[in-house]
């Protein structure tokens, strides 16, 4: 059976002797993740929406940012929200862990910053969860949608906000 790992053992005795460390085996399945994850930055960064901006405290660790989301319309035009995403080592095999940093009352939001957003789902009855071909841009641009078309009150996360938006808008 050939196995990630093999490969990389292969694909290094080609290029050269690898340094015996026991911690390179796991910084070899990190590094799979951080490849993926400089593509995935690069390709986000030349597509992000202009109501959002990326932060990266640690510019070494790309599996670790802040989005910032300013709707320009809409219910929430004019506020400012912070999520924090966290990509996990078996990106892209699973969906970034994200976190909304700002209170807020919103039908898909928890006020602890829970989010329901389909695609942030390993396993969605709809269908729409995360895939493999899935990237960052993708979670951004549903981030960001949470604020104008995706907002859904019919299948609410915060129940309360929801009920509330359909007693008074």
């Amino acid at each position: 059976m050939l196995t990630l790992a093999s490969k990389l053992k292969r694909d290094d005795g080609v290029r050269g002797p690898r340094a015996s460390n026991p911690a390179s085996d796991s910084t070899r399945r990190v590094s799979v993740r951080d490849k993926l994850l400089v593509k995935d930055v690069a390709e986000l960064e030349a597509n992000l929406p202009c109501t959002c901006k990326v932060n990266f405290p640690d510019p070494n660790k790309l599996h670790y940012f802040q989005l910032t989301v300013i709707p320009d319309e809409g219910y929430y035009q004019g506020g400012k929200f912070q999520f924090e995403i966290e990509v996990p080592d078996a990106y892209n095999m699973v969906p970034p862990k994200v976190k909304c940093l700002t209170r807020i009352w919103h039908p898909n939001i928890t006020e602890t910053g829970e989010i329901c957003l389909s695609l942030l789902r390993e396993h969605s009855i709809d269908g729409t969860g995360w895939a493999p071909t899935r990237t960052l841009k993708d979670v951004v641009w549903g981030l960001n949608s949470l604020f104008t078309d995706l907002l859904n009150f019919d299948d609410p996360l915060n129940i309360e906000a929801a009920e509330h938006h359909l007693r008074d808008k």
